[in-house]
């Protein structure tokens, strides 16, 4: 009897305690969800506070966002229209640097406005040059395309190299400026500016000493190319007419005796196979050379000219009668806000 004391003893102590623990976790738990649902209650007291405040003043913002209608059709009506140009172009030999910071050039005397650098930059009159009022540049491309110039990365490095090149990597790092199409925008209150200033554009970059360089050492090596893919096909030419003869000659020899060596036939069945291919993979290698001295004819090459025509630029997120109620019924909920707020300030601390 003296030894089962103890014992339960423990076992009342452990259920004391477990019972502790849990009575503690139950705590936590209520007092977590009790945190959460204050976050809630206040949000919707912030709401309703609103609401109530917006009921308030109905009458204020109705008037504002009306008065900011009529203003905002006015100025639409009134003001002049803008027109939007847009051209696309294929940069080459590395000049994409250069279009971008000469459109950025034109971008920042557009908006100092100042005419007189701006028409002599262009190659056009200041009054010409007074109705651009914004450039911009940016790279047109898809998926596709940065797979395509991935693909191309890829197989100008070493194998080792290519085995540490990770594509998600590279597109997530992809520079704009690799890009093999940009379009560039201007917009003005001249419709037809856009069509008399590309030429400017265009020469800006054709004129640079440098990529002229860049220019003819290509042409060089695409003509050099060339002559080597076309003197390759002649020789393979000469071969197969060789080959033909060597077997007519044979053909006509009379036959001694029943031997037949199938492994001279086969090597020469062989070699007849390895010119053929290899004349196929000529006749690619020239059509893709004839493809890129296509693509290389020009420093600069415009894959869409601008319109004879510039497009109006239209829609809300252009238009006054968007922006000016918006900015009004805005200016009334601050003043509003800060008189509801001063009324606060006084009622407490008269409290």
């Amino acid at each position: 009897m003296s030894n089962q004391q103890p014992v339960n003893s423990n076992s009342s102590s452990e259920e004391v305690d477990l019972g502790q623990l849990f009575q503690m976790i139950g705590n936590g738990f209520k007092k977590f969800f009790n945190f959460i649902g204050n976050i809630f209650k206040g949000i919707f007291k912030i709401i309703i506070h609103f609401l109530l405040f917006i009921q308030k003043h109905f009458i204020k913002f109705a008037i504002a966002g009306v008065v900011g209608l009529a203003i905002g059709v006015y100025l639409d009506i009134i003001k002049e229209p803008k027109y939007i140009s847009t051209m696309v172009v294929e940069p080459n030999f590395n000049s994409v640097q250069q279009l971008y910071n000469n459109v950025t050039f034109y971008n920042e005397l557009a908006k100092s406005q100042d005419s007189s650098a701006l028409a002599e930059a262009l190659d056009i009159t200041r009054s010409e040059a007074g109705h651009i009022k914004m450039f911009s540049v940016e790279s047109y491309s898809d998926e596709n395309q940065k797979v395509q110039l991935f693909d191309k990365f890829v197989r100008s490095l070493d194998t080792t190299t290519q085995k540490a090149i990770d594509m998600e990597k590279y597109l997530l790092n992809f520079n704009s400026l690799d890009a093999r199409f940009h379009t560039v925008s201007v917009t003005a209150t001249n419709n037809s500016i856009a069509k008399k200033i590309q030429p400017s554009i265009i020469n800006s970059i054709s004129r640079n000493d440098y990529f002229n360089l860049q220019k003819d050492i290509s042409d060089i090596n695409l003509n050099l190319q060339d002559s080597i893919y076309k003197k390759q096909i002649n020789e393979i030419d000469s071969l197969q007419l060789l080959y033909k003869k060597v077997m007519i000659k044979e053909a006509d020899k009379p036959m001694q005796g029943t031997s037949i060596s199938l492994g001279e036939n086969g090597g020469k069945e062989n070699k007849e196979l390895a010119l053929i291919n290899k004349m196929e993979e000529l006749k690619t290698s020239l059509v893709l050379l004839n493809e890129e001295r296509a693509n290389k004819s020009s420093i600069l090459n415009v894959i869409s000219a601008f319109p004879r025509r510039g497009v109006e630029v239209k829609g809300v997120w252009n238009s006054f009668k968007f922006w000016i109620p918006v900015g009004l019924i805005g200016l009334t909920l601050l003043v509003l806000s800060i008189l509801e707020l001063n009324t606060y300030l006084k009622n407490y601390k008269k409290e």
